[in-house]
């Protein structure tokens, strides 16, 4: 797995096959008419779907790999196989909508483990830290109060969702929470708005699962974003989260990351803090921008955070 051997962890892994999710479960989520029609369009060969993302003919077998990793996750971890889990998979997912492809994603591999536990009754918080807002996850979920969603990330940037004020509908109102920080925010103003806003929130949710949509393209030196933050802010991120629920309840998802060498520190600073090992391949970061948002946010979320 990338970076793991690099930092001496990899003995701290227990690799899983996946198995390809069932049309059930995929149906959670997305509708049978999309599924039919992406696997008939890969099996014809494929061809450009946007301008961003393409299929081949084996790329449909990939796709059902990938969400069905997060069930083998889910199946090993009821089994007390480990505390955690990290699904290092391809192709990433939180930009598919129900009926849409985009953003290198066909499947929304997030959700479809996030719908698949919430059918048996658990309550799913999704914490995405990718620099891209995961506007498949917001919409699968934006009605749902049996899933929280909540996301900090790069804004303005693709897809162009995510604003603050965006917080949910009808039963799902208040079960969406967006942080949308500019360009340059740095590892310290991240740990502001996980005290002040996202731990709050979580907590007032009580989630029985979390799952994590692990994008690493917030790094410093990707070269499509413009965020600050290092592979050991990662390493305190992660830690972080994994507190928010009993061990054996957290699956991390890899979703985007665009430097190799930024990708692979940032994924085994993520796996050390799955495994309970400090991986720092580099220091934290602070000084950026950004604080104003978490204050917003502080203020926004004020009902739900004080309640």
């Amino acid at each position: 797995m990338l970076g793991a051997r690099d930092h001496d962890i990899a003995d701290a892994l227990i690799p899983l096959m996946p198995r390809p999710a069932t049309r059930e479960e995929l149906e959670r989520v997305h509708p049978a008419s999309y599924l039919d029609a992406m696997d008939r369009f890969c099996r014809a060969g494929g061809g450009r779907i946007d301008a961003d993302t393409g299929v081949n003919a084996g790329s449909w077998g990939a796709a059902v790999l990938a969400a069905g990793a997060g069930m083998t996750a889910v199946e090993a971890l009821d089994e007390g196989e480990a505390d955690a889990a990290f699904c290092a998979v391809r192709p990433p997912g939180h930009h598919a909508t129900a009926a849409r492809a985009m953003g290198f994603c066909l499947l929304n591999n997030v959700a479809v483990t996030a719908a698949h536990l919430a059918a048996r009754g658990e309550r799913v918080v999704i914490i995405d830290y990718d620099a891209h807002h995961g506007n498949g996850t917001q919409d699968l979920f934006y009605s749902d109060a049996k899933v929280l969603y909540v996301s900090i990330h790069e804004y303005p940037l693709y897809p162009g969702t995510g604003a603050l004020t965006e917080t949910g509908r009808g039963r799902g109102e208040w079960h969406n929470l967006n942080l949308p920080v500019p360009e340059g925010t740095t590892g310290d103003v991240y740990l502001q708005a996980f005290d002040e806003v996202v731990e709050p929130v979580v907590s007032h949710f009580a989630p029985t699962w979390l799952l994590l949509s692990a994008g690493f393209d917030a790094h410093h030196r990707d070269p499509i974003t413009g965020l600050g933050l290092s592979s050991g802010d990662f390493a305190t991120l992660t830690s972080r989260l994994v507190t928010m629920v009993p061990p054996g309840r957290v699956v991390a998802f890899l979703e985007g990351g665009y430097d190799l060498q930024a990708l692979a520190d940032s994924t085994a600073a993520a796996l050390g803090a799955l495994a309970g090992v400090d991986v720092r391949p580099e220091a934290s970061t602070n000084g950026g921008p950004g604080a104003p948002v978490v204050e917003a946010a502080r203020r926004l979320w004020a009902r739900v955070i004080d309640s």
